[in-house]
């Protein structure tokens, strides 16, 4: 048995179940031919398919195959092993169990998968000085406009890295997200501020279809390189967001998109209406967007400190 404790790779576990699990090499299949024709991301495919993979070698059989009490004892393990039942380890196993129940006609089963209580936590926010401090940082001229892409234009991690040139507008200042989440479009408007700094990046590094390349970058010791059509790999982008955070000592727990959460909170503080700010993100409700409403410090008034007013200041 193979313990849940510092896992593999996603690829290298599946090809552990499908080598040594009977049967789990025909369950993959079936599981990665229905994601694609229902549209599910590649990234949600790899996460269901590592866990379940994960699942197949801790016990040496197909998770369809396991009863309740075997499923139960499993997902206490990881209750465990990982804290509480919200982290993602464990959503993600009780989310691929559904997912192939159902594949498998196993809706009996789901029944007894545990409800997942959503989180409701506020996104970490960064202070304009300290999104300054961090888009000063990069010795890279690439890092910085890839940060200031993710800032000014609130883009998620996979949107930034697949930025073509014939996605950028100068002229019109606008940049085009093509076939974002949900299978979206959308258009964004780009700063005069970046645009200058796009125009300097382009002329000097040359890119012939992605903005980023992550071919052979040797920014990163010991990464080989993009993904293979040659782009930024996710976690390029994710390490130069790190080293920035790292190396202008900015103390929040920062993530690549804690960035789009600071372009969303500046934007209502600058006065932007909801809904705009919704098309901007590309959210498909606008309850999604509707958290920055807990993070935005008012308009029309400053934020209000009776311990201020005790002292008179």
């Amino acid at each position: 048995m193979t313990t849940t404790n510092r896992s593999p790779r996603p690829s290298t576990l599946v090809a552990q179940a499908c080598a040594n699990v009977t049967g789990f090499h025909d369950l993959f299949k079936r599981l990665k031919r229905r994601m694609k024709t229902s549209g599910r991301s590649e990234s949600t495919l790899n996460n269901y398919a590592r866990h379940l993979a994960q699942m197949a070698l801790h016990f040496n059989t197909l998770p369809t195959e396991l009863d309740e009490d075997q499923i139960e004892d499993y997902l206490y393990l990881l209750q465990q092993q990982h804290n509480t039942p919200s982290e993602s380890y464990f959503k993600h196993t009780v989310y691929g169990l559904r997912f192939v129940f159902r594949l498998e006609g196993l809706d009996d089963k789901r029944i007894a998968l545990p409800a997942i209580q959503r989180e409701e936590k506020l996104p970490v926010i960064l202070s304009r000085e300290e999104v300054k401090r961090l888009l000063h940082t990069p010795t890279l001229l690439k890092h910085r406009i890839l940060i200031a892409l993710l800032y000014d234009c609130g883009l998620r991690c996979m949107e930034v890295r697949s930025l073509q040139l014939k996605d950028i507008d100068l002229n019109r200042r606008m940049l085009h997200i093509r076939q974002s989440k949900g299978k979206k479009d959308r258009y964004v408007p780009i700063g005069s501020v970046l645009a200058a700094g796009l125009q300097k990046y382009i002329d000097a590094e040359g890119p012939v279809k992605w903005l980023f390349n992550g071919k052979g970058d040797p920014s990163i010791e010991g990464r080989k390189g993009g993904d293979f059509d040659s782009r930024y790999s996710q976690r390029g982008v994710q390490w130069a967001v790190t080293q920035a955070v790292k190396q202008a000592g900015i103390k929040k727990e920062v993530s690549v998109h804690t960035l789009r959460h600071t372009y969303a909170t500046h934007l209502l503080e600058a006065g932007i209406d909801i809904m705009t700010i919704q098309k901007l993100l590309g959210h498909e409700s606008i309850d999604t967007t509707m958290i920055y409403l807990h993070v935005a410090q008012p308009v029309d008034r400053p934020p209000l400190s009776v311990l201020d007013q005790l002292y008179g200041r």
